[in-house]
């Protein structure tokens, strides 16, 4: 199963643990909108933005996407989460044009060394077949967590984000994510905030579809509960 079924997710959730229910009804409708543009620039986004406040990854990832074509797009600074995003359309550059850049075009657009180095490993994986939209599509989530964890500068959080909002896999938790973590402890009364084990137990009535209720946790930092 690699898709959402959003009437049946709900309907499970709110069957299976009374808080989420609450949570549910007090945000609304399930409003996760999965990003069908290009993975190599999904990927390619999350490295430019890691670290970075929302609006100076915004800055520098327009200028990135501009060195290759002045009409990229600018960069939304909504919060994937927010039901108000979409995917932004527009141009964006190849891996093998990315591979032909030199470091100091890419350095002047603000990217650092660091990321310089990340988007050309990225690049690579991409021009080598080794990942890619077809490859994605034949594997479990663990796999392509194992393969885009390969990438220099990507993590097991930044492959996460990727499988639950770009390929709107329905089953994913992320245990060390600072936003899941603070409102599970919230809306579950925990005196500290959970460690993984907890998250996995706690979460262990929303399988198979934690990534709805991972979206119903981060939007529940932004509604009154």
């Amino acid at each position: 199963m690699h898709s959402i079924d959003a009437a049946a997710a709900l309907e499970h959730l709110a069957a299976r643990d009374a808080v989420m229910a609450r949570i549910i009804g007090a945000v609304g409708p399930f409003g996760l909108q999965p990003d069908a543009t290009d993975p190599f620039r999904a990927l390619a986004r999350s490295i430019v933005f890691q670290q970075l406040s929302g609006k100076a990854a915004s800055t520098i990832f327009s200028r990135f996407t501009g060195l290759f074509d002045p009409d990229g797009g600018a960069e939304r600074e909504v919060r994937r989460s927010d039901p108000a995003w979409a995917p932004v359309g527009g141009p964006f550059p190849e891996p093998l044009a990315i591979l032909a850049a030199s470091d100091e075009a890419l350095r002047g657009v603000g990217l650092s060394r660091q990321k310089v180095a990340a988007l050309r490993s990225l690049a690579e994986h991409f021009a080598a077949g080794e990942l890619g939209a077809a490859v994605f599509a034949d594997l479990d989530d663990e796999e392509i967590i194992r393969r885009t964890t390969q990438v220099r500068g990507i993590g097991r959080w930044s492959a996460e984000m990727f499988l639950m909002f770009h390929l709107g896999r329905p089953d994913v938790l992320p245990v060390n994510d600072v936003g899941i973590n603070r409102a599970i402890q919230k809306q579950y009364g925990l005196e500290a905030a959970p460690k993984p084990a907890d998250v996995l137990r706690i979460g262990e009535p929303w399988r198979p579809w934690a990534t709805v209720a991972c979206w119903y946790l981060w939007r529940s930092e932004d509604v009154v509960i």
